[in-house]
């Protein structure tokens, strides 16, 4: 493999990264630190005091927060400032997102305002359009709400069957039911999608004051309790010429983009959400005593501990290192939307990636959080409940997990074949026969080329994964050629492969620059990164095994598992005494320790 420091979408999967190439969150700046204390403040001093009126659902509190966070500078942390913003970075953005995720209500309500509303606006409305809407929302003045979803068509957003009609005086009439709406029952702009004519997707911006626009009712939810979910509702809605948003049938750019953004600051949320998570059960652990001792004491609480953290830690280590990819691709131009827009599809497939394993890893910390807690966490006295209800819904929108696995594969496969807009096709398919070559090839001419220095076993399994998910795309594409979006199995497991060996390689980059930093947890940050990347190591074995065996038989099988086999050297690690080490440190902190 070539070595590559290039800021382009999926190049990391045909290259050896350098260590020095990726953004860690040890590297805040004191501006990003100082902005992410801010939002700390917040939601201690204010989001979290009013949760239990949130969930009584009085919108009139939720309008007043908004309003209050729009007065902090936390909705608009990246939108530039001619609009109202704070005009920083996007990974200022993301930790503000992490501060607001323990709130999950609150955070749900804010994640609509701040990407799915101001996003598209942003990047595809028109200055006149920009001007009126962005500073008011910005501000929190407005409340926004994101209108993609119909019962019919959850996952298949282009199947929507809402219907926009031009009348005689150039205005637009728009009718349909729009489902599951963050924000419904008090927003006051909707970002709607519609197809004019029944054919052509396009999006409008939908004021509620006009006629013709109503709320349902509010749905009776498993979690969330303290965020608002209604129908909209448009029977024959008047919509000004002028707040068409974007162009005629090109509605599917703006959805698919918002979306990417969407991903993106929802694992940010998952991400915070954990690591208070995290934090809640080591204090339980420590004050909860059984056979005469803390349960912290117990070698299985520790396991839990550790295992928490590690995954969170891995989830976190892709979502800094792609903040930093996407703000190297915007190039400080974050007042060029244009510029904005392009980065965000660029990093697409990462953005699905974290978006899949942020909320999976959540859902897991959670769970975990449940069992330390035993009985007292299945009741609603206790926080873990709560979180429990919470969190589910993390998996199904902003695409389902399933969808956004079978995005992953197809947008790699997509880039090789067609390239992405302007730029040069990922070099996958070369990449793919350049293994195959290999694994025809004497194993002393296989040998890795993967550098040493720190986690050097490390670096080299990863570049085993690597190549075992360069060919094992190269076999899927070869077997089944344009049939293979249909192989939906096949794409789950791809899937798998590929965001494991994301995970493990910014985990592992991660420990390296910390190390290079002489960052005091340094130790701890090796010892995390080691037992992710043995543990998906084993993951993605038996996911390759299930892959290939679906695609060959025979001689054909044998082959391709006796070069999986060469590919995946993984050296052994003492795992437990890892996970002990990072446990110690957990308990030591009293909480997640690799915060700054």
């Amino acid at each position: 493999m070539t070595t590559t420091a290039t800021a382009r979408g999926g190049d990391w999967l045909i290259g050896d990264v350098p260590a020095d190439a990726v953004f860690t969150r040890e590297q805040l700046s004191e501006e990003h630190r100082l902005v992410g204390r801010t939002a700390e403040e917040f939601v201690e001093q204010e989001v979290a005091p009013a949760l239990p009126v949130l969930e009584q659902k009085h919108w009139a509190r939720a309008r007043e927060l908004i309003l209050r966070a729009g007065e902090l500078g936390l909705i608009g942390t990246d939108v530039p400032e001619r609009f109202g913003g704070v005009g920083l970075d996007k990974v200022a953005a993301i930790v503000v997102g992490e501060a607001i995720g323990p709130s999950a209500s609150f955070a749900t309500t804010f994640g609509a305002q701040t990407g799915l509303v101001i996003i598209p606006i942003l990047c595809f409305g028109t200055e006149a359009q920009q001007q009126k809407y962005l500073p008011r929302i910005v501000s929190g003045e407005l409340i926004g709400a994101y209108c993609l979803s119909e019962s019919g068509s959850g996952s298949d957003a282009l199947g929507a069957r809402a219907r926009a009609v031009r009348a005689a005086d150039g205005s637009w009439r728009l009718s349909g039911e729009k489902m599951w709406i963050t924000n419904g029952g008090f927003a006051d702009v909707f970002i709607v999608f519609a197809k004019v004519d029944g054919e052509q997707f396009s999006a409008f911006i939908v004021e509620r004051g006009f006629t013709g626009v109503t709320s349902g009712k509010e749905e009776h939810k498993l979690g969330l309790h303290g965020s608002s979910t209604t129908p909209l509702i448009l029977q024959d809605a008047h919509v000004p010429a002028e707040n068409l948003l974007g162009e005629i049938g090109r509605g599917h750019k703006i959805a698919f983009n918002v979306l990417n953004y969407g991903r993106f600051k929802l694992a940010a949320m998952c991400s915070g959400g954990a690591r208070d998570t995290i934090d809640e059960a080591v204090r339980y652990a420590l004050s909860r005593r059984q056979f005469g001792q803390p349960i912290s004491e117990f070698g299985a609480i520790r396991q839990k501990l550790a295992d928490m953290t590690i995954a969170q830690y891995a989830v976190e280590s892709m979502l800094y290192r792609t903040a930093g990819l996407i703000d190297a691709a915007i190039g400080g131009r974050h007042d060029d939307t244009q510029a904005v827009a392009a980065a965000l599809e660029e990093y697409a497939i990462e953005s699905s990636i974290l978006k899949i394993a942020g909320s999976e890893m959540l859902d897991f910390v959670i769970d975990e959080d449940v069992q330390i807690h035993g009985g007292n966490g299945f009741v609603a006295d206790y926080a873990p409940e709560r979180r429990y209800r919470d969190a589910r819904v993390n998996r199904i929108f902003e695409g389902t997990n399933e969808i956004n696995r079978l995005l992953v594969p197809s947008m790699l496969v997509k880039r090789a074949m067609k390239g992405n807009g302007d730029r040069p096709r990922l070099e996958l398919i070369t990449a793919a026969k350049g293994v195959q070559d290999e694994l025809l090839a004497p194993p002393a001419v296989a040998a890795s080329t993967a550098a040493a220095g720190p986690l050097a076993d490390e670096r080299r399994a990863i570049d085993g994964m690597k190549k075992v998910t360069i060919a094992a795309i190269g076999l899927a594409l070869q077997t089944h050629g344009e049939r293979l979006a249909q192989e939906q199995e096949v794409l789950l497991r791809l899937s798998d492969i590929v965001t494991d060996t994301f995970a493990a390689e910014s985990a592992t980059l991660r420990a390296i620059v910390a190390g290079a930093a002489g960052h005091p947890l340094a130790a701890a940050h090796v010892a995390a990164a080691r037992v992710y990347t043995h543990d998906a190591a084993l993951r993605v074995d038996v996911h390759a095994r299930t892959v290939l065996a679906a695609l060959a038989s025979g001689d054909a099988l044998r082959t391709w598992l006796a070069g999986l086999r060469r590919l995946l050297k993984v050296a052994p690690v003492n795992t437990i005494a890892a996970r002990r080490e990072v446990a110690a440190l957990v308990i030591e902190k009293r909480g997640y320790p690799f915060d700054v």
